[in-house]
């Protein structure tokens, strides 16, 4: 069992469990472990996220880097989306992002990328964690000359509004857009910095909202994970679409006109059609996970498209892309990945292309969403210590109810019981036509794993 990285990297309470110490060993083992096999001394990029903690960690990690004998380029407060970009585009050897995604300000983590953008993957990461314990970190410390240099290059988060321009520029243009605007909550988070250049050089009208950030407010009742004040905002606004960023800007989820949520399998439905249309979705499929709506699998069998699931986490969606050929794949989360664009989930580019077919097709937001129907599906958290996380599958009674459940719900509706890969919780998920009953039901269950494993 890994002790360090979960799902999306390590994500601990800055300072504390996530220690300047226990940061500099992550980089230190990282650079080896992401660069042992070049001949040259490695460039590392640094994205971090608005934390009050970022530069805290960031000097940590460059440290490390620096000590190994890397090279390190700092980006400042970037998307993450735009750090796996940067790496592929400037041939960089690895990147780091410090953020912790939607978790709130006293949170903050690190996810590595590989030298392609993507993030990487379980074994590597093991490979890390091995060589963080190991007394043979402290073999590859470099010396006089080879210690490695740093330089800031904020500069660069140019060139990722540039990717938008070159790519959406042209065709935007030639829609009619003049009565459309947008409403855009970058969650005091990452995105701040770079969706209204994005919003303003593609010509579309919009309204910002918590864009302020001051380290503490990140995430904080905004963004994707707080819908209510996006909702009432496009409503009283008259807006055609809300869009919400997670702290990191990798996720998007969006708000119709009428203030009803677009969250990632209608996303993944109403793009996966355009792009059917448009015969530019390859092999007819979509890939997401365990997690995607029943109604999802039900909108794709209606529509002859392949629908494709993996395990929670989108490298494991993205793993399934690049294995079978694919080239859309995402998240109910909002994690859509356009792996004709970029390899990792990418929140304005998701937004963008949700845009491109209001105003292609002339149609709304709500309009779009019909093609799918959702099921209700509630999700309720047990609060479990982090170490008895997988007993549940060897607890006579916890299994016995889940059996029961499994049962009851296997025509029209499914029973799926998750760890949480980052927090001290276990995931209860049941799905299925009548919403209280299942809520019922799933806070039941819940109830009965935090008390037989808190």
């Amino acid at each position: 069992m890994r002790r360090y990285f979960g799902t999306d990297g390590i994500r601990r309470i800055a300072n504390t469990e996530l220690s300047p110490s226990l940061v500099y060993r992550v980089a230190k083992a990282g650079a080896y472990a992401l660069s042992k096999h070049t001949d040259h001394a490695p460039t590392i990029l640094i994205g971090r996220d608005t934390r009050i903690s970022g530069t805290l960690i960031e000097s940590a990690m460059t440290a490390g880097f620096l000590s190994y004998g890397a090279n390190v380029k700092s980006l400042g407060v970037i998307p993450t989306p735009a750090v796996a970009y940067l790496t592929k585009k400037l041939k960089a050897d690895a990147s780091v992002v410090i953020s912790a995604s939607h978790n709130t300000y006293e949170f903050n983590g690190v996810k590595y990328f590989s030298n392609k953008g993507m993030k990487i993957p379980d074994e590597l990461e093991e490979e890390i964690e091995e060589m963080m314990d190991s007394e043979k970190l402290n073999d590859f410390t470099a010396v006089n000359d080879k210690i490695g240099v740093a330089e800031v290059r904020e500069d660069l988060l140019d060139e990722y509004v540039y990717f938008f321009r070159k790519n959406f520029e042209e065709e935007f243009e030639s829609y009619d857009n003049t009565d459309f605007v947008v409403a855009i909550d970058t969650a005091n988070g990452a995105t701040s910095v770079v969706a209204q250049k994005v919003f303003t050089a593609l010509g579309i009208k919009h309204y910002i909202m918590n864009n302020t950030p001051n380290g503490v407010n990140i995430n904080e009742n905004c963004g994707s994970t707080h819908l209510d004040m996006l909702k009432k905002y496009v409503v009283e606004n008259n807006c055609n679409l809300g869009i919400a960023y997670d702290g990191d800007g990798d996720r998007c989820l969006a708000i119709d006109e009428k203030g009803n949520e677009i969250d990632g399998d209608k996303l993944l439905a109403i793009i996966s059609n355009y792009m059917k249309e448009k015969g530019t979705l390859k092999n007819n499929t979509v890939v997401a996970t365990v997690m995607s709506n029943l109604g999802l699998k039900k909108y794709a069998q209606n529509n002859d498209l392949n629908i494709v699931q993996t395990k929670v986490g989108d490298r494991y969606v993205l793993e399934e892309m690049l294995k079978n050929g694919y080239n859309l794949g995402g998240e109910q989360s909002g994690h859509i990945i356009f792996l004709d664009y970029n390899p990792t989930g990418d929140g304005i580019l998701t937004s963008l292309m949700l845009i491109r077919v209001m105003l292609e097709k002339q149609k709304s937001a709500s309009e779009l969403c019909k093609i799918i129907n959702i099921y209700p599906q509630i999700l309720v958290n047990a609060k479990v210590s982090n170490d008895k996380k997988e007993l549940y599958k060897s607890d006579s009674e916890i299994q016995k109810e889940i059996e029961k459940l499994e049962k009851e719900f296997e025509e029209n509706g499914r029973v799926l019981i998750r760890p949480s890969g980052t927090e001290p919780l276990i995931r209860v998920m049941i799905e299925g036509e009548n919403q209280k009953e299942i809520q019922l039901k799933a806070e039941k269950l819940a109830n009965l794993i935090e008390s037989k494993l808190k």
